[in-house]
């Protein structure tokens, strides 16, 4: 490991990282700029932790980018973010390839109001880098749990009423294994910038046993060493999965 995780205890190194970038829109607000300028200047805070999640030797990072909510954003952001994913795909396919990073999508992606272009550099992204092992790199677009949570239930009943599936064996790893990604492993940790402290839709069913972590800080001053410091609370928790205390239930 460098130096950078070497406050860490390299034994209790979480294998997933969620993370809820929050806190772009306000960090624009307080320079006098527009939303959009948060958003675009959270870009280089997003790949400083992806650097820095490969030096730790983190398997999965998995990021909210877009919810379903969002959509209810000004359409001039909506736009814009519509069209900054497409740029940043074509600008850093490359780059995560040539990292070893593979790039896994997930959310509803049948919905029609995204761009096509932007369907295609998805599928691209994931075509060219899925052969990668250093990291695994989860963008969570359009995404929803409860959309999510919904949608497996769906394919869960049409495989009972199929056949496909005796009603009777239906337990929580079928339910995993109709997920957007059933090979995602639950994440260690899940971090929310900005000093917010909620879930807002995100990863409800994998962050049962996550433990939370919140900073103050805004997204785009977030980076490779802040992530560290998340790591360092999370690692001071002692993670009981619903265990006795002393006898006594959590």
């Amino acid at each position: 490991m460098s130096d950078l995780g070497h406050t860490l205890d390299r034994d209790r190194m979480p294998r997933h990282v969620a993370i809820i970038m929050d806190g772009n829109g306000r960090w624009a607000n307080a320079r006098g700029l527009h939303r959009t300028a948060g958003h675009a200047r959270g870009e280089p805070a997003l790949f400083d932790v992806v650097h820095g999640a490969l030096e730790l030797g983190i398997e999965w990072l998995t990021v909210y980018t877009f919810s379903t909510e969002n959509w209810g954003r000004d359409p001039d952001e909506v736009a814009f973010l519509m069209e900054f994913n497409v740029d940043l795909l074509e600008r850093r396919r490359d780059e995560l390839d040539e990292l070893g990073v593979r790039v896994i999508f997930i959310g509803d992606h049948d919905d029609e109001r995204i761009p096509p272009a932007v369907l295609d550099r998805m599928r691209i992204a994931e075509e060219k880098t899925a052969g990668n092992t250093n990291l695994n790199m989860v963008y969570a677009f359009n995404y929803g749990s409860r959309t999510e949570l919904a949608a497996a239930a769906k394919a869960i009943a049409q495989d009972a009423v199929a056949g496909l599936i005796d009603v009777a064996t239906i337990d929580e790893d079928t339910i995993a294994d109709h997920l957007y990604c059933p090979d995602m492993p639950d994440p260690d940790v899940l971090i929310r910038t900005s000093g917010e402290q909620r879930i807002s839709n995100y990863l409800l069913w994998q962050i049962a046993y996550s433990e939370l972590v919140f900073t103050p800080v805004l997204w785009p001053d977030f980076d490779r060493h802040e992530l560290v410091r998340c790591i360092a609370e999370y690692q001071s928790r002692d993670r009981r999965f619903g265990g006795a205390i002393d006898g006594v239930a959590e």
